[in-house]
């Protein structure tokens, strides 16, 4: 079973606690027709990875939607963004817009999300890094990224542990004219020397590979941000190489 159906298994609520595990628990409780209980999955309360991936994803979803509380309007290219970055196969779609709809509603703030988000992934920046991404593609979608949008981002960013550096460098790969610099997309300086370059790239790829933040505790259906991460990586690469002549 994919981990949209697990997202309103029965045990969620009590597996997870904090506040994702009190939206696991509304979602359960506001299941009750036979097509919705058919997909209901059940999670192993001991499986940590499978804990860890469950989280993750009613996280994503909770801070999807209190995003979209931000500039007060959920447009179509925002929702068509989610989908299409979280690979939600149709039959899941209402498994989704379940727990995307509850966490409009429910009264916990972003804030706690995020913290409980941050806490299950301490440590690990780019599977945080990655999840802030995806917020932004979705912010970006419509082609306008609001001032209540931003702040919204800036603060989250700060409870995963981004300062204010971190958070420019990011919010540099989705707007304005420095979003193609190759620099920017690694996130280096150009003063740095050709094995400086060619070191950091390395460790780059081996960080954002896909399988890697897998076996972490992504689910495979939210690897599409780290796969287009990493082909950002390659490409951004491959131009600092041509610029600087590097065999």
């Amino acid at each position: 079973m994919s981990v949209w159906g697990k997202i309103v298994g029965s045990a969620a609520g009590l597996i997870l606690g904090g506040p994702l595990g009190g939206l696991a628990g509304l979602v359960v409780g506001h299941v009750f027709d036979a097509g919705a209980r058919a997909t209901m999955g059940e999670a192993d309360a001991g499986d940590e990875s499978a804990t860890r991936k469950i989280s993750f994803t009613i996280g994503v979803i909770a801070l999807a939607a209190k995003m979209a509380k931000a500039d007060g309007e959920v447009t179509e290219d925002e929702t068509a963004a989610f989908q299409q970055l979280f690979q939600v196969p149709p039959h899941e779609v209402r498994n989704v817009q379940r727990v995307y709809n509850l966490a409009r509603q429910d009264t916990a703030g972003f804030e706690a999300y995020a913290g409980q988000v941050a806490s299950l992934f301490e440590g690990n920046s780019v599977v945080l890094e990655d999840l802030l991404d995806a917020l932004f593609m979705i912010a970006t979608a419509d082609g306008v990224l609001h001032p209540s949008e931003m702040d919204y981002l800036s603060t989250v960013a700060g409870i995963f542990g981004f300062d204010q550096a971190d958070f420019d460098r990011i919010v540099a790969r989705h707007t304005g004219r420095e979003r193609s610099n190759p620099y920017v997309i690694l996130g280096l300086s150009p003063d740095l020397s050709d094995d400086e370059i060619k070191r950091a790239y390395r460790r780059l790829v081996k960080e954002n590979h896909p399988d890697r933040l897998v076996a972490q505790g992504v689910p495979k259906e939210f690897t599409t941000v780290a796969t287009q991460r990493l082909a950002a990586i390659n490409e951004a690469y491959d131009r600092i190489r041509t610029q600087r002549g590097l065999a």
